[in-house]
């Protein structure tokens, strides 16, 4: 946005030597004040358009302060709502998943295993026992007494892992030659570890002692080294036996072995994602035979928490800032700072945000919550009473919080919603002979939904624009469906009708106050241009009024001169 530059409004003008002489004149006229004088009165109508311009730029900045704590609100109601129009994200807050262990036994759950659900998981108990660990692979040389003399040897090995039922990795072969040492064979092994999954190290036993040791870089497989060409490098080292057996084997691979809830089962790793969807298993420690840890899988009680603590916030930045648009001065009227005093947009909007905040269902309100005013209309959470709604009535809080549909059919699914969605709707829903979705209609009109596949979709200009269902049944019905809105949904369409930053109604304002700025900038620099001219005129105009009176002031001394001789 242009900002006026109005350090012309102070300019002045003098009446210099350069455009006339009044070095001789006795005239004591102030022209400089006369030009700005007559000036200044030229300029009144741009000196109102500058107070205009800086009357609406204070309203923009009280207007972005608005909406950007109108947002933080919204931003914290997207945290519970998850996606915006979608019941099939698994994503709303509702769906994130904790899990929470409990030793049953001598045992250190915490320790044991760490526990990761995804978004949506199904909410089970588990009784886990670990049984085993899985290991990787290690084996070593015979001792070399030196790691950086040349080995004297020529010839080339294959490198690759067993993954047990099959071979892990393709053989990736290493050449040696004769002077390549202990460590130049660790490094030409270790360059080529990403193919093979091997990696190599050289221990120091002592001075005159050294090892290489043979990594598997994964749990339950077994290193497979093998002689191709030349001399044989892993014999010569000591690695295997004239059988190829390894002839130092510092850790045998094993499978990881645990169970579930009384099954067992065998996995090659640790970390475990594919025995239950969505559940993660990531294993440290044995548990024995005797012992178990109860695994609970469960919606997140502190990220429900801190997000209804996010949401007392950033309603009490917002509140804190409207009430210092409600001040007044001490001699009457609004306060400096109360630059949106009685303005509608903000009367309107905290009335929006009042009235979500009193929404009930059923019989609950925020009171469930543990969310009360204070004297001011800050909002304060008693953390006792939610805690005690969390463990006790998570389903009321998720009912008083988020958007809810029943269907009486599990072949109707809501895809997306609008934000207008009906509190009841009945749909009759029509197959054709091979069980094929058809038509829809409500209450016999036939125009509000259009089939498209498997889709109903809210048809274009109607109250159900934006809604979308998936059937996926066969049959003729009809379908009840039942739908309530709660706290943070009624919020959000509340304020982000306000605040969304592409089409929300502040944006319009602001918008709309740019624009008359940028006119007013137009009307006042066409303005002050008349007003250069006009002043440029009056001191031309002034100067030539000096030169005549210097002029006639010069003639009254020749002739008061001339008179003067006759003394």
């Amino acid at each position: 946005m242009t900002t006026v530059d109005t350090t012309s409004t102070s300019t002045t003008s003098t009446l210099t030597s350069s455009s006339i002489s009044t070095s001789t004149s006795s005239d004591d006229t102030d022209w400089d004040a006369l030009v700005e004088v007559a000036v200044a009165q030229k300029q009144l109508p741009a000196d109102t358009i500058e107070v205009k311009i800086a009357e609406n730029e204070t309203e923009i900045e009280a207007y972005e302060t608005m909406q950007g704590l109108l947002q933080d609100i919204t931003s914290s109601l997207d945290i519970i709502r998850g996606t915006d129009d979608s019941l099939t994200e698994n994503d709303d807050i509702f769906s994130v998943r904790e899990a929470y262990t409990t030793a049953n036994g001598d045992v250190d759950a915490s320790s044991a295993v760490v526990i990761t659900a995804d978004d949506g998981a199904d909410i089970q108990t588990y009784d886990l026992k670990i049984l085993q660990l899985a290991k990787a692979q290690k084996v070593a040389s015979e001792s070399q007494s030196s790691e950086t003399d040349a080995i004297g040897m020529a010839g080339t090995f294959s490198l690759q892992l067993d993954g047990g039922d099959e071979l892990a990795a393709d053989a990736v072969e290493i050449e040696v030659d004769s002077g390549m040492s202990l460590a130049d064979i660790a490094e030409a092994i270790n360059a080529e570890s990403s193919l093979t999954g091997i990696s190599a190290s050289i221990i120091e036993v002592s001075s005159t002692e050294f090892k290489l040791v043979l990594n598997a870089d994964d749990t339950g497989q077994d290193v497979i080294m093998a002689s191709v060409d030349g001399d044989d490098i892993g014999q010569s080292l000591g690695i295997v036996d004239a059988a190829g057996a390894f002839t130092n084997e510092l850790q045998a691979s094993q499978d990881s072995i645990f169970s579930i809830d009384g099954i067992e089962i065998t996995r090659d790793t640790n970390t475990v994602d594919d025995v239950v969807d969505g559940v993660t298993f990531s294993l440290y420690q044995t548990t024995g035979e005797d012992d178990s840890i109860s695994v609970e899988i469960s919606q997140s009680l502190s990220e429900i928490k801190t997000s209804v603590q996010s949401i007392v916030d950033s309603y009490n930045a917002y509140r804190e800032w409207a009430l210092t648009q409600q001040e007044t001065a001490s001699g009457g009227g609004a306060s400096d700072d109360a630059v949106l005093f009685g303005d509608g947009t903000l009367r309107n909007v905290n009335n929006a945000i009042a009235d979500a905040l009193s929404s009930m269902v059923d019989e609950d309100s925020m009171a469930l919550l543990g969310l009360s005013y204070d004297n001011s209309n800050y909002l304060e959470l008693d953390e006792s009473v939610l805690n005690d709604a969390l463990l006790n009535d998570l389903d009321g809080i998720e009912s008083l919080l988020n958007f809810q549909m029943t269907s009486s059919s599990s072949d109707l699914v809501l895809l997306n919603r609008n934000g207008t969605m009906p509190s009841s709707l009945s749909l009759d829903v029509t197959v054709d002979e091979d069980g094929v979705l058809a038509g829809v209609s409500v209450d016999g009109d036939d125009s509000l939904f259009e089939v498209k596949g498997s889709r109903i979709v809210g048809a274009e200009g109607s109250d159900y624009e934006g809604i979308t269902f998936v059937f996926t049944g066969s049959e003729d019905m009809t379908i009840d469906i039942t739908t309530s809105t709660g706290i943070v949904e009624n919020l959000y369409q509340a304020v982000s009708g306000y605040s969304d930053e592409d089409d929300g109604l502040i944006t319009d304002i602001i918008t709309s106050l740019e624009d008359e700025n940028s006119n007013y900038e137009d009307s006042y620099e066409a303005i002050m241009s008349t007003v250069e001219d006009y002043r440029d005129r009056l001191i031309t105009l002034y100067a030539s009024y000096q030169e005549k009176i210097s002029e006639a002031e010069s003639s009254l001394d020749y002739l008061e001169a001339l008179f003067n001789t006759g003394d």
